[in-house]
């Protein structure tokens, strides 16, 4: 591990020793937050028992869709901005405002049309992370060296072969980090949704132990999701940086 990761990780173990201290001795009491080890006690418990594995496994299919969805549709409508000048300058003030406007606000629409369920937590996510793929298509168009499609003109390429061959290749870096946003608005979305518009899901179980006074259980939950973001997060993050590596290299 690098030096920077030695100290990101020896802050975040001080930081959970102090908690656990706090909560031991009494300076932050069991009800506000419990120890960090009676959490990760009862997360251990929550999924031996296996009680909470059909919320998990509705949470993390409507993120893998909804991510799956705002990807390939943020992908197609970037090429296709990007393909039209008269276009883009009519969509781009709306794509660097978009995040100004709470998404949330269109829900009572999605309900009316998708009914309440899995496809309005979707629907949700969607809108939430399809402009940051969007915004990352046009932001690796824009800067695909003008000799590549020009390579391709010389050696009489198609379209297919050109996109697949030279533009997908020379864009990936700008891709990927478009995907890693998608992922990360996805998971907001689906979560925050389950919180207002789901009966199941991990969303809706923290919001139901949290309405219980179950705090051992609610932050075992949030544990999870916190975990599970961390691990992929690393995971592309070290995809990312290989990618942008390489084409640093100009391999």
């Amino acid at each position: 591990m690098k030096r920077p990761g030695l100290v990101s990780a020896a802050i975040v173990i001080g930081c959970i020793l102090a908690l656990e201290v706090a909560c031991r001795y009494g300076f932050i009491r069991r009800s506000v937050i419990p120890a960090p080890s009676e959490i990760v006690s009862m997360l251990y418990m929550l999924l031996k028992s296996g009680t909470y594995n059909e919320a998990i496994r509705l949470t993390l299919s409507n993120i893998a869709i909804s991510g799956l969805i705002a990807t390939v549709l943020g992908f197609i409508l970037g090429v296709i901005i990007h393909a039209n000048d008269f276009l883009r300058r009519g969509v781009e003030p709306f794509l660097v405002s978009y995040y100004a406007v709470p998404t949330f606000i269109f829900y009572p629409v999605l309900v009316v049309i998708f009914g309440v369920g899995s496809a309005a937590i979707i629907s949700i996510a969607v809108l939430m992370s399809v402009v940051a793929m969007i915004t990352s298509t046009l932001n690796g168009l824009d800067r695909l060296p003008p000799a590549f499609p020009r390579t391709a003109r010389v050696f009489q390429m198609s379209p297919v072969s050109t996109a697949l061959l030279i533009t997908l290749p020379a864009t990936a870096p700008y891709l990927f980090t478009g995907m890693r946003l998608v992922i990360s608005y996805s998971f907001i979305g689906v979560i925050a949704s389950e919180f207002i518009l789901a009966g199941e899901g991990l969303g809706y179980s923290i919001s139901y132990t949290y309405n219980n006074f179950e705090n051992s259980k609610m932050f075992a939950l949030m544990l999870f999701i916190i975990v599970v973001v961390s691990v992929i997060n690393s995971v592309l993050n070290n995809i990312d940086r290989r990618l942008k590596q390489r084409l640093q290299r100009g391999d």
